[in-house]
């Protein structure tokens, strides 16, 4: 197993991600339920880290959440159990962010669009030898386009999203018709190039209502 950068560098992507999380939040509308730096209380009761040593893993523990312990959680849980790090490096950050932001279906999107580009991979969101290589020669044979590929693949993930569920558009576009936090953030993966501009992005988005 390789790394594409130092432990530093892996940190710094995963410091990054919890600068776009941001704090505390327990939206109704976000089946993730409450959420501290990006981290679930979900993810909590799964790796049951009762921060408050109540003996309950709650919402007391999400709030309780440090930056350094979202950090930590990251790097263990979407970064080394995944095997991001056997993606080639010009794809680790942008999967990373994903997977922590979108879990397995991270790993899927990108299996999907290496297999629509013809490399021989199985969608089963499992980064295997066969993912890591089909991955590898993709990179090879289009380095310059396919973290763009990735990218815009998961800006269009988060639209149908919103497409077919009303009550996750409010993640897509801001009240003032703009664009959202989710494709914000598949956006910053991207060449501006390939930015939707903002009229491209109030036609795309204008079946919402």
């Amino acid at each position: 197993m390789h790394s594409g950068g130092t432990m530093r560098d892996i940190r710094k992507l995963a410091e990054d991600i919890v600068a776009r999380e941001g704090g505390f939040v327990d939206d109704p509308d976000d089946p993730g339920g409450a959420t501290k730096h990006g981290v679930t209380i979900h993810t909590l009761r799964r790796l049951g880290i009762d921060l408050t040593a109540d003996g309950a893993v709650d919402v007391a523990d999400v709030r309780a959440l440090t930056r350094a312990d979202a950090v930590d959680i990251f790097i263990e849980e979407y970064w080394r159990r995944p095997g991001i790090d056997r993606l080639p490096a010009l794809l680790q950050p942008s999967v990373f962010d994903m997977q922590v932001n979108a879990g397995v279906n991270a790993v899927r999107l990108l299996q999907r669009l290496l297999a629509d580009m013809g490399y021989a991979v199985t969608v089963d969101g499992v980064i295997g030898p066969q993912t890591v290589a089909a991955a590898a020669q993709a990179a090879a044979d289009a380095p310059g386009h396919l973290a763009d590929a990735y990218g815009i693949a998961r800006r269009d993930y988060y639209l149908a999203l919103a497409d077919a569920r009303p009550a996750s558009r409010k993640y897509a576009r801001t009240r003032s018709g703009g664009k959202g936090g989710w494709v914000r953030r598949a956006e910053e993966f991207l060449h501006p190039r390939y930015h939707l501009t903002d009229t491209a992005f109030r036609e795309r988005t204008a079946t919402w209502g």
